[in-house]
Order: C-alpha cells, then sequence, then structure tokens
C-alpha cells in the first residue's frame, strides 16, 4: 500500500473481538479518525457485541461486526482484502499464520505477539513484506510492548545508557489469598509467560533466564510491598536490538508478595508439561488439563483491576550520571469500564497501527522497538489521559 497521508482516512480491521481487540477498537475510533473499522470474529455475535459497544461509547456507528475465521486463508484474505491494516487480537500462536496472509493480500499488520520464538517468525517475513510495500509489527500490547517504549524513552534521555529494567503487573484492585490475582487475558498466555525461560541482556551479552526466578521487593506508592519476578516474553527482540548499545535490560512480571512461590510449583510438579502423560487409558497434555482447569476457576474471581508499570534506567548525560524512572499507574475506567489490562494494551496497539498507517513506519517486519521513538509514544500515552511520571535523578 501507499504511504498514507496523515489526514487520509484509512479502513482498520480487528481480528479477534475479545477484551483487548475491543479497547484498540475504542482508540481507533477516538483518534485514528477511520473511514471504517471492521470487528472481525470466527463468533459473529461476539463481534456484534463488540462492534455495538464501542459505537454506543462513542456515539458513532463506525465499527461493524464480520464474521471470519482466522485459521482459513480464504475467509482470512477475504476479510483482509478490505482493511489497510489489521489488528491481530488472536492467540499468540496464530499471528504468524496472519501475517502469512495479510503479505498475500498487501495489508499493513501489527499484533499483540507474547511470545518471542513465534514473533521470530514473523519477522522472518521482512523480505517478503518489503516486496508486497506492507509493514508489519509485532508485540505492540503491553508487555510487551508499551513496557519497551518505556526502555526507548530511557535510552533516548541519556547520551550513554548502563542499563534498563521494566516491570509490569496487572492485579485485583481487592486482592483475594492464595494467588491475589485475576485472569485479565487469556490463561494460555499467562501460562506461556509463567513458564519457558526470559530473554536478557547481562553484560553485553544475550543470555535465558528461567521464569519465576529471581524474586525481588518493589515498593509501588498505590500498592506497597509488591515483589517482580523473571517472565517470559516481556523484552521481546529489544535485547537483540539493543545488544553494543546497552550492556543490561531486562523484564520482570509484578504480583503479590508470594505469587511466584506458588505458580512454580505447578511449573515444578510438570503441570505445565507438554508431552502426554496415559491418565485412565486417555492421552492427555498436562498444561492443557491445567489451562482447562485453572484458567475458568480463576475467571471466577470477579475484581476491577488496575496496572502498575515501572521502567527504571541509568546512565549519563552531559558527563553526570543520570537516573531516570517512569511509573505509570492506572485503574479500570469508570466511564468505559475498560480495565485497565485492556486500555494499556489496546489502546498501545492502537497507537503502534495509527503509526503505521500514517507511513511514520518503515516497510518489512520490524521489530517493535523500532516502528516509533519512546518520546512519542510517551506523548500518544499523555494525549489517553494516562497517569504518567517521570522522575530524572542527576548527581551533582
Amino acid at each position: 500500500m501507499e504511504d498514507n497521508d496523515v489526514n487520509m482516512k484509512n479502513t482498520f480491521g480487528i481480528l479477534g473481538s475479545g477484551m483487548q481487540g475491543t479497547a484498540a477498537a475504542y482508540d481507533l475510533a477516538k483518534f485514528a479518525a477511520p473511514a471504517r473499522i471492521y470487528v472481525g470474529d470466527i463468533d459473529l455475535h461476539q463481534a456484534k457485541k463488540s462492534a455495538d459497544r464501542v459505537n454506543a461509547l462513542t456515539g458513532d456507528l463506525i465499527c461493524e461486526p464480520i464474521e471470519v475465521n482466522a485459521l482459513d486463508k480464504d475467509s482470512l484474505a477475504n476479510f483482509l482484502n478490505d482493511v489497510d491494516i489489521v489488528l491481530s487480537c488472536v492467540p499468540y500462536w496464530m499471528h504468524p499464520m496472519v501475517a502469512d496472509v495479510a503479505v498475500s493480500t498487501m495489508t499493513d499488520m501489527v499484533d499483540l505477539g507474547g511470545n518471542t520464538e513465534v514473533t521470530m517468525k514473523t519477522l522472518d517475513m521482512d523480505e517478503r513484506a518489503k516486496a508486497a510495500d506492507v509493514t508489519l509489527v509485532p508485540d505492540t500490547g503491553l508487555a510487551p510492548g508499551l513496557v519497551n517504549n518505556l526502555g526507548c524513552y530511557i535510552i533516548e534521555s541519556l547520551d550513554h545508557c548502563d542499563f534498563v529494567k521494566l516491570y509490569c503487573g496487572v492485579l485485583p484492585q481487592n486482592p483475594k489469598p492464595p494467588f491475589n490475582y485475576k485472569v485479565t487475558f487469556n490463561v494460555e498466555g499467562l501460562v506461556t509467560e509463567y513458564d519457558y525461560e526470559a530473554v536478557a541482556l547481562r553484560d553485553g551479552k544475550i543470555i535465558k533466564i528461567p521464569t519465576l526466578t529471581e524474586v525481588e521487593t518493589l515498593e509501588i506508592d498505590q500498592l506497597g510491598t509488591m515483589e517482580a519476578f523473571v517472565t517470559s516474553g516481556g523484552t521481546s527482540t529489544a535485547p537483540y536490538t539493543f545488544q553494543g548499545k546497552v550492556p543490561n535490560y531486562e523484564y520482570k512480571t509484578i504480583r503479590h508478595p508470594g505469587h511466584a512461590h506458588l505458580m512454580k510449583i505447578f511449573k515444578d510438579f510438570g503441570f505445565w508439561n507438554e508431552s502426554e502423560v496415559r491418565v485412565k487409558e486417555k492421552a492427555i497434555v498436562p498444561k492443557d488439563v491445567f489451562n482447562a482447569v485453572f484458567g475458568p476457576e480463576l475467571a471466577k474471581y470477579e475484581d476491577r483491576d488496575l496496572c502498575a508499570v515501572r521502567g527504571l534506567g541509568s546512565g549519563t548525560r552531559g558527563g553526570k550520571k543520570t537516573t531516570v524512572q517512569i511509573d505509570i499507574f492506572d485503574k479500570q475506567c469508570e466511564t468505559t469500564d475498560f480495565t485497565s489490562m485492556e486500555r494499556l494494551t489496546g489502546f498501545s496497539m492502537s497507537i503502534i497501527a495509527q503509526e503505521v498507517v500514517n507511513g511514520k513506519v518503515a516497510k518489512g517486519a520490524v521489530r517493535y522497538e523500532n516502528a516509533m521513538t519512546g518520546k512519542d509514544f510517551m506523548r500518544e500515552l499523555q494525549r489517553r489521559d494516562f497517569n504518567v511520571k517521570i522522575k530524572e535523578t542527576i548527581e551533582l
């Protein structure tokens, strides 16, 4: 597609009309001046519910529900042919399949990502995407996503950066034991973050760190003493991009104290194994059973949510040691009822999608941290009235 002038009206496609997709559609309706937003889902009733909600909130019939099967190439291609860009909000493992069809239909794409190995499959389509004159940007949600824009902002604010530490946690406003947590997105994605390994930069080297380890204490003004621990996917490709520029770059998830210990029991005792085991003459995959049982049980816990995000970095500027700390604290919106998770994930995705269709992102498969500067992203966040605090400490 041709680069679009910022004043031209674009047609957007939401693929997957759940929590994050609906929030992204709402942000597009408010800030992108779209010609049309097609809300696609395999369940037409769900797509209509999502579209109706956004239309009611905005007072504009901008969203139209569409039935589309993301796993059927013909169905997906028909959907993509009618849009300038697709925002892929389907489960993380489906994104490369969506990207493959998007390239063939010459449609720009951003996705919510969540697993770096899967993201690499999308990035491997770089040459094909360039040949088709389209842009693919994976991992445009919260973590990965927004947190790495905080990392970019910190790096951009310093002449030399020694380290970047990123933290994020979406939590219930009224936590209940034993987990003090509520499911705010697909449980499969949650377990993926708690399982596998995390990618980080340590002393200039790319390393892999086991998840649910390196627990540390973190003080959050609005929450008090919290814990943070290693989870996978949060840094995405940033350690590879910043290697040679920043010696240390890592990410941890924020939870109430004791959460990591409880979840590590499931991991250590095989509940997340992906190999089949025999149970009463039937072959089952422990992780599938865990997701099917644990997810719905945790989902029964209803509460409004909140989100705490922190970016911390240190280095030098003008020859003086400088520390930069960014804190974002957000609660479920009383006006729209969008959860904090939906707002910080869906709105962030929408921001990047708008950069793409406005011709501000290079063609090809683009790593998230190269799509938009941290300072530009922070300006967009502040336009959406998020509670963002930036503190700089300079040693004299």
